[in-house]
């Protein structure tokens, strides 16, 4: 069967009854994190809340107050999770989330349009495509799209949809004739009921389950972002329709009055703005590492040239890197001097190095390293790594100085 939302897109309310309702649980991600929902899954005598298939995410929307986290297809049922129970024969008002909806619509009837046009102009056929959330991708099977072919493409699909081309929705049987005469990805296993048709006038007939737009007039515009290299020797093409491209200019001219505001230019001169930044960078980059190299020498000969030295040598640098400590480390090369030295911000995060005498540098490499709550290694003479923070900095040197002690008491 057709549900109510595949027999009219636009339809934002319906009222309709509940046939049943289980327990269930959900699986999602929150920020990243996956997490478990109890909850209940729901099904009604009809929905206008697109459960998701053809590369188009479901709706969401609400039954009664109760918010629909996730609708999906079983056999001819659409399944509707919720977080609360429902009263089986109960009759329910079924509200879709239209900025949602519309937005789906726009983005799965752009992306026939041109998966047509691509394939009529150029002969690439369309193998795969994605709804993602800020922009959409179709799977063209060819290795590349020239420069001059995306231009004319986004030509004609914004052609197409100037002259207000009409999209409709046929029912077809599966042994129709017709069935073999569209385009087609092929069937779910599970697919129950008549063969749904988008038929753009003209242009293109698709068998999908999607919900689409009347008219490509709805479509509104369409912009191609460009290409990226896919897998298997084929091509992604990025694309936006309708309101996502209004947004997308939106975002951008922010943007663009950020970056004038920043760089005191017209955006003309924003490239060639940042290019100079870069150099500059590059240079002070360059000039503040030989500065740091001369420092690092000046450093371990003021402490060589002091009589009262003793066998331990501590110091941090905010400033610092990797090769700053290790210029330090190769010029107090001494069986007799254990040194600690650290890089980064005083109370978080940065990087380590301890020196001196190989026994004692593995014997008290380990606890340095747990004190700092870092991860690193160590060998002939040296342990480095990374310190999740150096906020116990201060007790790592005493504990460092009371060994040099006690390793000079046991000497003598």
């Amino acid at each position: 069967m057709a549900f109510q939302c595949q027999r009219d897109c636009y339809m934002k309310e319906f009222v309709t009854s509940v046939v049943s309702c289980c327990p269930a649980e959900l699986k999602h991600e929150v920020s990243g994190k996956k997490e478990t929902l109890k909850g209940f899954n729901v099904k009604l005598q009809d929905t206008i809340l697109f459960p998701e298939g053809g590369g188009q995410p479901d709706d969401h929307g609400l039954i009664g107050d109760v918010p629909v986290l996730r609708v999906t297809r079983q056999g001819a049922d659409a399944v509707h999770f919720v977080g609360s129970p429902l009263e089986v024969g109960q009759e329910v008002q079924v509200k879709v989330d239209w900025e949602r909806r519309f937005d789906h619509m726009q983005q799965h009837s752009g992306q026939h349009l041109i998966t047509a046009l691509a394939d009529n102009f150029f002969g690439y056929k369309t193998t795969s495509w994605e709804l993602g959330r800020q922009r959409s991708t179709i799977e063209l099977d060819t290795p590349s799209v020239k420069p001059a072919q995306l231009q004319a493409l986004e030509e004609a699909v914004n052609e197409k949809i100037r002259v207000h081309v009409p999209v409709t929705v046929q029912l077809l049987s599966i042994d129709d004739p017709a069935v073999e005469k569209v385009r087609s990805r092929g069937l779910p296993d599970d697919h129950a009921g008549p063969i749904r048709i988008i038929d753009i006038e003209g242009v293109d007939a698709n068998m999908c389950c999607g919900t689409h737009v009347s008219n490509l007039s709805h479509l509104q515009v369409i912009k191609l972002l460009g290409t990226e290299k896919g897998k298997k020797n084929k091509t992604n093409l990025i694309f936006l329709a309708g309101n996502r491209v209004l947004k997308y200019v939106e975002k951008s001219y922010s943007t663009e009055r950020s970056m004038a505001s920043l760089l005191k230019t017209g955006p003309d001169e924003h490239v060639e703005a940042v290019e100079k930044l870069q150099k500059s960078a590059k240079l002070l980059q360059k000039t503040n590492l030989s500065l740091l190299r001369d420092m690092a020498v000046l450093i371990t000969q003021n402490f060589k040239n002091d009589p009262q030295r003793g066998n331990f040598f501590s110091l941090h640098k905010k400033e610092g890197d990797n090769e700053f400590m290790n210029i330090i480390a190769t010029e107090l090369n001494s069986e007799e001097t254990l040194v600690f030295l650290t890089v980064g911000e005083e109370k978080g995060p940065g990087l380590f190095l301890l020196s001196g005498p190989s026994g004692q540098v593995a014997e008290v490499g380990p606890r340095v390293l747990e004190m700092l709550q870092g991860k690193g290694a160590g060998k002939n003479g040296r342990f480095q790594g990374k310190a999740n923070s150096l906020a116990r900095r201060g007790e790592v040197e005493a504990f460092l100085q009371q060994h040099c002690k006690h390793h000079t008491l046991e000497e003598e």
